[in-house]
């Protein structure tokens, strides 16, 4: 499996950013060929002893490959999501990609 995890900097309007992702942008994003799963983090995202974390939110996307994911990315649904991004990530993203394996 692929992973995709893209981290959220903590924006200029916490509301506008909550809205407009579960509201616009996660559902164009859910669109995504091969996306085998798509998880968020739910309520703050602290470091592991409750302090602040510097993010708004955390995105899981999988996928069964690297080809996959490519062709979900250069799809016009991923095309679109990522286009997407400035109009509510004001505080910039991070993605990384990686392979996974259970241990």
């Amino acid at each position: 499996m692929v992973q995709m995890t893209v981290l959220y900097n903590k924006p200029a309007d916490s509301k506008h950013f909550q809205e407009y992702y579960f509201a616009t942008h996660a559902p164009i994003a859910k669109q995504m060929p091969g996306l085998l799963a798509y998880t968020v983090s739910d309520g703050a995202v602290t470091g592991p002893d409750g302090s602040a974390a510097p993010y708004e939110l955390v995105a899981q996307l999988e996928f069964e490959s690297a080809d996959e994911l490519a062709k979900a990315l250069a799809s016009p649904e991923g095309q679109a999501a990522v286009a997407d991004l400035p109009k509510f990530a004001t505080g910039g993203v991070s993605i990384v990609v990686f392979k996974t394996r259970e241990i």
